[in-house]
């Protein structure tokens, strides 16, 4: 057995973070990319955490109120209020998005916030991209602005930023 082998073949992982590329996707001289939240869970399953937490959390007060120390209960109570106070929360921005399209030469943006939907569309050639100091990228057109990659880190953000400004002034 030749040992030597496969010990060559070993590698040790890397330290280095890969780079995320942005997927815009090509359309006939224009293009499509759309970003949002990266949830790790579905709402269905999200729910089922939460009403188990909301469960365990009445369980144990109940067992506290029977042994005599009724007054853990109503806490308990509360408890359960905050946890479908933050479900609600989360629930309410788990499919916000941003899509942006670049299609005969007109930019068209996207914006979902909650149950709000907002649609701007300008003139590819005239609106401008910039990164601000804060890492905020920001469209602006004629006479609208908007902020762009909110659910992008900030390399990320930079990246995006010099890309959608190429592409629109091509």
């Amino acid at each position: 057995m030749n040992c030597g082998n496969l010990l060559a073949s070993v590698s040790t992982p890397s330290l280095d973070i890969p780079r995320r590329e942005l997927a815009f996707l090509e359309e006939r001289g224009g293009f499509s990319l759309t970003l949002k939240r990266n949830c790790s869970i579905s709402p269905a399953g999200l729910l089922g955490v939460f009403a188990a937490l909301a469960l365990q959390v009445l369980a144990i007060g109940a067992g506290f109120a029977a042994a005599g120390a009724w007054l853990v209960l109503p806490f308990a109570g509360l408890e359960v209020a905050v946890l479908v106070g933050a479900f609600i929360a989360v629930a309410r921005h788990a499919a916000d998005y941003e899509r942006i399209e670049l299609r005969g030469g007109r930019l068209m943006v996207e914006v979902a916030q909650a149950r709000d939907t907002a649609r701007l569309e300008l003139e590819a050639r005239r609106a401008r991209v910039s990164l601000e100091g804060n890492n905020r990228v920001m469209l602006r057109g004629a006479q609208q602005e908007l902020e762009l990659g909110r659910y992008l880190d900030a390399q990320a953000r930079a990246a995006f930023a010099a890309e959608l400004g190429r592409r629109l002034q091509t």
